[in-house]
């Protein structure tokens, strides 16, 4: 209890909450996955702007099957699986294991524009780490600016974010982001946007569960036509996201 000054000058006793360490965890947590984040992640759309401009995808629907589709592929068989991995090489304190898993990601991600959108990311991102008084050393840090995963998982680790919920907020952060550049290009509205959330949503966690069981010969999808999309919008004439 703490006594609180009134306005009629008494004082009053009130109870004074605690915040709990699984509460403070999923705070740090929403920070980490707002779009308020400075990371960029706004300015990219990872190839659907070259979708909709070749009419690939023209409505609500076709948004909705090419969200899902990259939801269920490599974002469950790539990007989870890899969290997973680099997340125990912080645990364990295995530079080497994490480098060779950054590396990795580095490696799958099939255009140049998604490329640099991942070093963007991951540069952004490390220059938070001081303000945020998360402690790294030279070598880490290095590896953390090769992609925006691999600093995800350093930080969620330290904040004691569960490898679960780290890698559900993960795939809501990289679904609204998706979501919203849909509706801004198309153009559709705000409640198509919502829909779309709604149907993909509730997927995450079975495809958390699936994405997190994979052995590490079962890593890897490619995602063809989000390639070909990605590397096209590198030389698209009119754009408005970055290539």
């Amino acid at each position: 209890m703490a006594a609180v000054p009134t306005r009629d000058g008494n004082t009053r006793d009130i109870a004074m909450h605690t915040i709990t360490d699984s509460t403070l965890h999923r705070l740090r947590l929403l920070h980490l996955v707002s779009p308020s984040l400075p990371l960029g992640s706004f300015a990219y759309s990872q190839g659907l702007e070259w979708a909709v401009e070749d009419n690939w995808v023209k409505h609500e629907a076709e948004l909705l099957q090419w969200t899902e589709n990259l939801l269920q592929t490599s974002l469950t068989h790539l990007d989870l699986p890899l969290l997973q991995r680099l997340y125990e090489s912080c645990e364990k304190r295995q530079l080497e294991r994490f480098s060779y898993w950054s590396r990795y990601l580095t490696a799958s991600r099939e255009t140049r524009e998604l490329r640099e959108e991942e070093t963007n990311r991951a540069r952004a991102l490390a220059a938070l780490l001081p303000q945020w008084q998360i402690p790294t050393d030279a070598a880490w840090l290095e590896v953390i600016k090769n992609n925006h995963l691999s600093g995800y998982a350093f930080v969620t680790h330290h904040w004691g974010i569960g490898i679960n919920q780290a890698a559900e907020g993960y795939l809501w952060s990289w679904l609204e982001n998706m979501t919203l550049a849909g509706i801004k290009i198309i153009p559709l509205g705000q409640m198509a946007g919502q829909r779309i959330l709604q149907a993909c949503i509730e997927q995450i966690p079975a495809l958390v569960r699936t994405g997190l069981s994979l052995k590490d010969e079962e890593i890897g999808l490619s995602s063809p036509a989000q390639a070909i999309a990605s590397s096209l919008h590198e030389t698209q004439y009119t754009r408005i996201y970055r290539s």
